[in-house]
């Protein structure tokens, strides 16, 4: 049973819709642009160029929120974590994360991984033989710890005060070890490696989605003889100490563009890339994570989009993103063509109908949702003794199951004060 102070009331009639999506250009172009979309139309497709005068960047490949009044955005080939405000104003930026990749925070600190074998912390320099992740406090934006973890990390989320980090060793094509098939589990708090969970699964690679417990982890195999799969993770089975092979379980699906749901199932879309034949193959699935592992695989996958939403997916030349708003339902994907060109992004429904397509930038990639204005200030205040049967989630739209006293979430459209 817990006690709630409810602060808002729901999203009524058309949803305002504000959407910052990041373009990744073109490696080693330095040409990464924001699009900003608000309410069924393209505002700008250089958003932050236009609100601060300068370039974006060379490749960002990730974006979050960090709290109600800042954002942190990953620019790897730049090496910079860049920090604006939810209207795009810039302000700060670290260059102490090189070969940055992707992004989580607890509203205080923000975590970083890094492909990179050295990071600034204070004054002093730190070598790695591996990859790490940082951790970036951003009262003064500066990294204030860093671990080493596997090969070239990519995924990161937090649990429980864990960070569960997803090695890929995506470099063994040109450098002298294997592919990695590890998750790295740290305590956020010593920045320690607490265990690593090994998955049997190669090169883990991509932005993992988070439904409470459970991780979405993308693995492409090798693009030759190891397939591509999707692994389901259980975070709480692998604190609880649990055998590695009873912390999660791998499907035979990629989940290379994955989102969480508002209901807490995970949508993906496989890319799957064969250099023998030269071509892509996709699949589409929706994942019910708690099925899955209940099931160990054998149920809790399916092609349950809604509306059109299926059918229109398998239209798209080049899928490089899905994302759904935790705010307001609206579902979107991006195509990103031959890759050289500008992109396209659509636009549905909670129900599943196509509202629009749009033309953004070159490699539009990552999402994230800012919230309506319906949600700003503090008003209609009301209590409740408990919460609901329906699903939680955090600023971030990540489905939780541990509330922490006086920290924001949302239910059911409304957002609430944890006050125990």
């Amino acid at each position: 049973m817990i006690a709630l102070l409810l602060i808002l009331v729901p999203v009524t009639g058309f949803a305002q819709e504000r959407i910052i999506l990041l373009n990744e250009g073109n490696w080693q172009a330095d040409n990464g642009k924001i699009t900003y979309f608000e309410d069924g139309k393209i505002v700008s497709n250089q958003w932050f160029r236009d609100v601060n005068g300068m370039k974006l960047g060379d490749t960002p490949n990730d974006i979050i929120a960090v709290n109600d009044n800042l954002i942190a955005i990953a620019i790897n080939w730049s090496n910079i974590v860049q920090f604006i405000t939810p209207d795009g104003k810039a302000v700060a930026a670290t260059e102490d994360v090189p070969n940055n990749r992707k992004l989580a925070s607890d509203g205080k600190y923000v975590y970083i991984s890094s492909y990179g074998h050295e990071c600034r912390i204070g004054n002093r320099f730190v070598d790695f033989e591996k990859g790490f992740v940082a951790k970036i406090d951003v009262s003064d934006f500066e990294v204030v710890a860093a671990v080493e973890v596997g090969y070239e990390p990519e995924g990161i989320a937090l649990y429980d005060g864990h960070l569960f980090v997803a090695n890929t060793g995506g470099y063994a094509f040109q450098e002298p070890h294997e592919y990695e098939t590890t998750v790295s589990i740290i305590n956020a708090e010593t920045m320690k490696v607490v265990r690593t969970v090994d998955t049997g699964q190669i090169n883990l690679y991509g932005k993992m989605s988070q439904s409470g417990k459970y991780l979405c982890i993308n693995s492409p195999g090798d693009y030759y003889e190891i397939p591509a799969a999707a692994i389901v993770f259980d975070c709480e089975a692998a604190l609880a100490g649990k055998p590695d092979r009873d912390c999660f379980v791998s499907l035979p699906y990629a989940a290379t563009y994955n989102c969480v749901t508002r209901d807490g199932h995970f949508y993906a879309i496989g890319s799957r890339y064969s250099y023998y034949t030269g071509e892509y193959t996709f699949n589409y699935v929706t994942i019910d994570p708690a099925i899955v592992m209940e099931t160990e695989g054998a149920a809790g996958v399916a092609e349950d989009f809604p509306g059109n939403v299926l059918a229109d997916l398998k239209k798209l030349g080049m899928p490089y993103g899905l994302y759904i708003n935790p705010y307001t339902g609206y579902i979107y994907a991006t195509d990103a063509g031959g890759f050289v060109e500008s992109g396209t992004l659509y636009q549905w429904s909670p129900e599943g109908k196509l509202l629009g397509n749009y033309g953004v930038y070159i490699n539009p990639a990552h999402f994230l949702a800012l919230k309506p204005d319906n949600y700003s200030g503090i008003e209609n205040i009301s209590d409740a003794t408990e919460t609901s049967d329906m699903p939680i989630y955090n600023l971030q739209g990540i489905k939780i199951t541990s509330l922490v006293p006086g920290q924001i979430y949302i239910q059911s459209g409304k957002k609430f004060i944890y006050q125990p």
